[in-house]
């Protein structure tokens, strides 16, 4: 192997410079593991190798153990280093099962599937952990590959919630999440003098290793198990969301003057003239985007799509700024909001509500009849709107349910009649080019006075709702594209192409269906969009769409515009929310400059890494804002079903497994049919058909059967909702035969007699 000098005092160099983040030792050593001869040595054959002196042997192995904790290289069962592609190694993150077996998804490994891990092999690394992985079992037919786990490379958390268990010598903490497989140690001067039952939150001080118990303290207690609000404080907690804002953005944001002043509206292009208004939920406060609309000649509309101008307020690199990068997105959880700004802004200064001034971005829009924007203008604007309206109230006076409304906004009428013809415009063409358009009904979950949840149905989607979507969508697409021949670093709205084996997966399960679709290598949307509407309508259409949806991309924030999958659009960004997401308050101050004449090469090379930043850390938000809103809404409907144990409900096969089927209710609550529970025969899961076939019987369970379930148990801290079938098509048809059978026999009596 050679070694080059140079390249060895530049390593030495990074030793000797503390804070240094010792790029020079991490190129040098990657590149001598890289080598072919090289075999795997420990710290003191590599300070050999390298000559390490005595003196800087310290620094060199803090420096060695530094980078195997960041798992640029790794070191086996016997001390020894080297890279992880080099020892078999691979490196990912690992998601624990309730049950104790884990699965590390590889990272950079695209065409590799999830390494599946024993709970004998996870050795102390919990749930969300990077770590590295060696391959124990290869692939066997449909069996995963199996891993041990050899090193944890980054801990996902330093602290976790439970119920304080005390006893009279130490006390120990049961985690809330079943994931954690052992109870936490905690010794009594760490305790916080917390009480048996109380819920608390633990920072975790030792982790497990073998049989060892990992050891805590007790930072901080939330309260008893069960106390109104307490459930919900748990996963805000467990997701690490803040709660709170830092003092010093909280005294920032009412240090803003709300008054306007004359200077800032005389630069602004006035539209207070122009008849405008909100159209959000009954709860909403944050009212960020206002709508105008005017007919021309010749069959055209001007659209006004005019968005919060947050960043009058947010200015780059202040307080509030800074937070809001942090936060990235507001998270909606039921009975509360945890805002991306304060309440001064979101629900105040910035939040355009009715008959006040307030300052705003507004992207003008002609369109013709066929839905094309024919020009536009984007500027800074000062407006006042008119009416605060809600999706309800719009969507009577649309179907003239609504008497009283008519007389009340008759002057609005016109004008919601022409946003009604212009959104059945724009949705034509948005299907036309191929955009898919899913239509699945999401829920709307209602707490009493003591957060219990007392009803649970779907979330309508009327017209007032469509009409504000299509608005926001064609703002959207207008932005981005100006944006991008501008050719400024910018925040885009992305959606990549589904995975090709994925789609295979799903034609093959449409083919037996009885579906045939023809689509060649390079699928479009619009391909799969046809499969959409073959399907609307039918009783399979929603297991359908759920299919389609998991085979595709998840879409993200990305400074490349490279499209938009699933609306079919070349260039797509987020531009109508600045109130609730970054990415859009973001994109505002990078229009705003650009409109200015600000932006120059200088900014350019700054906004580049700003750009990437912000798409990242909006990305990884939104995944845990996400995760956070699916798992209050899991625990409310499985608390909602523990009331319902014994009755009888009708519902949809919403997915199959090997080990049962999910059955989702109208009022979207799912629940679990376990493999056990079907207890009439032997099931054999036939995964190319997504069906449960009877061996016996050869009764099948397949996507999209109705059957009538039983609620029969509910497991609240794993929010699981268990059902047991009572009647499906082969039981009514073996009742109806029975009936007809004893009706022939008194057929026969009767003609005897």
């Amino acid at each position: 192997m050679i070694i080059n000098l140079i390249d060895v005092n530049n390593m030495k160099d990074s030793l000797n410079r503390l804070g240094d983040d010792n790029m020079g030792l991490k190129k040098v050593l990657v590149s001598f593991m890289r080598e072919e001869a090289y075999k795997p040595m420990d710290i003191q054959e590599l300070a050999a190798i390298f000559d390490i002196s005595k003196e800087e042997y310290k620094m060199f192995k803090k420096s060695v153990r530094k980078l195997e904790r960041e798992g640029v290289i790794v070191r086996n069962s016997r001390d020894k280093y080297g890279l992880p592609e080099r020892m078999g190694l691979f490196q990912g993150k690992l998601q624990i099962h309730p049950r104790g077996f884990g699965f590390v998804t590889p990272e950079g490994e695209e065409d590799m599937a999830d390494i599946f891990i024993p709970s004998s092999f996870i050795n102390g690394a919990m749930n969300g952990d990077i770590v590295a992985v060696r391959i124990i079992k290869e692939d066997v037919g449909a069996k995963k590959c199996e891993g041990e786990i050899i090193q944890v490379l980054e801990r996902a958390n330093k602290t976790t919630i439970g119920v304080y268990e005390d006893s009279k010598n130490f006390g120990f903490v049961i985690p809330e999440d079943k994931r954690m497989q052992k109870d936490i140690f905690i010794s009594k001067k760490d305790t916080l003098k917390a009480r048996t039952g109380d819920l608390v939150v633990v920072e975790l001080t030792k982790w497990a290793e073998g049989d060892r118990k990992p050891e805590g303290k007790i930072i901080e207690i939330l309260g008893k198990k069960g106390d109104k609000g307490i459930d919900i404080l748990t996963i805000i907690k467990k997701f690490g969301l803040p709660e709170e804002f830092p003092q010093k953005v909280l005294d920032f944001a009412e240090s803003i003057d709300e008054e306007i002043s004359e200077k800032e509206i005389a630069r602004r292009k006035d539209l207070r003239n122009v008849r405008m208004v909100t159209i959000d939920g009954e709860d909403a406060k944050d009212l960020d985007d206002a709508v105008s609309i005017e007919r021309l000649e010749d069959d055209k509309f001007r659209l006004g799509v005019h968005i919060a101008d947050v960043t009058n307020y947010v200015k780059e690199n202040n307080p509030l700024d800074k937070e809001a990068l942090k936060r990235a997105t507001s998270v909606y959880l039921i009975d509360r909001v945890i805002p991306m700004l304060p309440k001064k802004l979101s629900n105040g200064i910035c939040s355009l509500n009715p008959k006040v001034d307030r300052l705003t971005l507004s992207c003008i829009m002609v369109i013709n009849e066929k839905g094309k924007v024919i020009s536009h203008e984007i500027a800074e604007t000062v407006i006042k709107t008119d009416e605060r309206m809600t999706y309800t109230d719009v969507t009577k006076i649309l179907q003239g349910s609504k008497e009283e409304h008519l007389t009340k906004y008759d002057y609005l009428v016109d004008d919601f009649k022409a946003m009604e013809e212009l959104c059945g415009i724009l949705n034509k063409k948005r299907l036309n080019r191929g955009a898919i358009d899913f239509d699945f009904a999401e829920s709307k979950i209602i707490l009493d006075e003591n957060g219990k949840p007392v009803e649970i149905k779907p979330y309508e989607r009327g017209i007032a709702n469509r009409i504000i979507e299509e608005f926001m969508l064609v703002a959207n697409e207008t932005v981005a594209e100006y944006m991008f021949w501008n050719n400024i670093p910018f925040v885009y709205r992305i959606h990549e192409e589904p995975d090709n084996e994925k789609l295979e997966k799903f034609k093959e399960f449409l083919y037996n269906l009885g579906y045939t679709v023809r689509w060649n290598q390079e699928v479009r949307p619009g391909n799969l969009q046809k499969v959409i509407e073959l399907v609307r309508g039918k009783k399979e259409e929603t297991v359908v769409s759920t299919l389609l949806l998991r085979s595709m991309m998840q879409a993200k924030y990305s400074p490349e515009c490279s499209g938009h999958f699933g609306l079919a659009a070349e260039y797509y960004c987020h531009f109508t929310s600045p109130i609730r997401r970054y990415p859009d308050l973001q994109i505002h101050r990078i229009i705003k400059e650009h409109l200015n004449g600000k932006i120059d090469e200088r900014r350019i090379k700054k906004l580049v890494p700003i750009v990437d930043n912000a798409s990242k850390q909006s990305s990884e938000m939104e995944r845990l804002a996400q995760e956070a809103e699916r798992e209050v809404d899991d625990l409310k409907k499985a608390e909602y079903m523990q009331e319902k144990i014994g009755e009888e409900f009708e519902g949809i096969i919403s997915s199959v497994t090997s080990f049962g089927l999910f059955v989702e209710l109208p009022n979207t609550i799912e629940g679990l049919v376990h493999i056990t529970n079907l207890d009439d025969d032997y099931y054999v899961y036939d995964e190319a058909r997504l069906m449960l076939i009877g061996e016996r019987t050869k009764k099948m369970y397949k996507l999209g059967d109705i059957v009538k379930v039983q609620c029969v148990r509910v497991d609240i801290p794993n929010r699981q909702v268990d059902f047991y079938i009572v009647e499906d098509e082969y039981s009514k048809k073996a009742e109806e035969d029975e009936k007809e059978e004893i009706l022939a026999i008194v057929d026969e009596v009767t003609e005897e007699v």
